[in-house]
Order: C-alpha cells, then structure tokens, then sequence
C-alpha cells in the first residue's frame, strides 16, 4: 500500500501522460517529438569548414518559426556488455598466447573503466507542437509544457493529425541539421521511453529497464 502511493505520489511530477507512436503526449496535451542527433568533430574542421558549419546553423534557426530544446546527455558508459563479448571470445581463440593477450586486455579495460570516469555523450531535439496555442519562446526544463491547454478528447483521428504536424516539424529540423551535417533521427516508442526512463531515475541507469512495470 505504501509502494503504491508512493509511486502515484511520484508521478504527479513526471508531465508526461503517454508515448504514441514515438510522440510524447504531455498531461496538457501538448506534444513533443525527438531527434536523436550526430556529433560532428567542430575543432578538427579547417576554418573555411567551420565557418560553413557555423553559417548553416544560424540558417537553420532563421527558418524556424517554432521553439526547439537541444538536449545534450551525459551518461556514463557502461562497458559491461563490451566485456562480456570479450569474455565470450576467449574459447574460439586458436593459441594459448591469443587467449592470454585477449585475457589481459579483458582486465586492462576493467582496471581502465573502474579507475576512470568514461562519459558518453548524447544529443537530442526536443520539437513541440501545441494544437491551441503558441509554445513559449523562452522553455524551461527538459519537457517545459508552457501555458495550460484546452483538454483534449484523445481521439485517434485527433491525435493523427496533430501527429502530421509534429513530424512536418521534426522533417523541417532533420532536413536544416543535414546541412550542418548532423544526421537527426526521430525516436520511436521505446527509445523515447528508455530516455525517459534514464532522465527520472538517474540512480538506475545500470539497471535493465522493464518496460511492462
């Protein structure tokens, strides 16, 4: 009894009501699309590539005529399943001195991973789409819901042509990030799901994510 109260306690503060069609459906029936994006190495480019760079970025927020969130994620990298590959290796290798090499680089990357502090870094977009009314230009938060909406009746043909709008939007953003040269692709369900997931429960990124809780 406790659990369960604390858990319904606990989701009054997650604004999100359900993930559609790899769309997230705010409490305020606002919506929210993803892309995940590439990095690209900016330092390694020679000045007349970073000014490239630099000038079709500022093209592309000219054009947009809605807000966009640029979500970047540190998370450290779990080697585990990197190690476990390797360990799965050690049989098939066809010399004693393979499996010793194979066996000492095993313990190498271990040693590395405990004593350093391996981070991996994530890029997203975050494009809304309100049916009522105009999104906030200033967001706060990773999922700012702005001013409370009109309710909606959760219809299927409602949320398929809202849904239309919404991928227009991220095809807009995808389609200014690839003059850049960032690659940006569109979360589905489960992506946006262990995303979340990850963002609300940071003390369990090691854990395996059960979907059907």
């Amino acid at each position: 009894m406790a659990t369960t109260t604390k858990i319904g306690a606990t989701q009054q503060f997650v604004p999100i009501k359900e993930v559609r069609n790899g769309i997230v459906v705010l409490k305020d029936d606002t919506y929210r699309g993803i892309l995940i994006c590439s990095s690209v190495n900016f330092a390694l480019k020679s000045a007349d590539e970073q000014r490239a760079i630099t000038e079709g970025f500022q093209n592309f927020l000219n054009t947009l005529d809605f807000s966009i969130q640029i979500v970047v994620n540190s998370r450290r990298m779990d080697l585990r399943p990197y190690l476990a590959l390797l360990g799965k290796k050690d049989a098939s290798q066809k010399t004693e001195l393979l499996r010793i090499q194979l066996r000492e680089y095993i313990e190498f990357v271990r040693a590395f991973a405990e004593q350093s502090n391996i981070m991996t870094k994530s890029f997203y977009i975050v494009v809304p789409y309100s049916p009522h009314l105009e999104i906030a230009q200033t967001a706060r938060g990773f999922l700012h819901r702005g001013k409370p909406a009109t309710p909606q009746a959760g219809d299927t043909a409602s949320f398929e042509e809202h849904r239309v709008q919404l991928e227009q939007r991220l095809a807009l953003v995808a389609g200014g990030l690839a003059g850049t040269g960032v690659r940006a692709v569109p979360l589905g369900t489960e992506e946006a799901i262990e995303l979340f997931y990850r963002a609300f429960n940071p003390g369990e990124l090691e854990n395996p994510i059960r979907l059907d809780a």
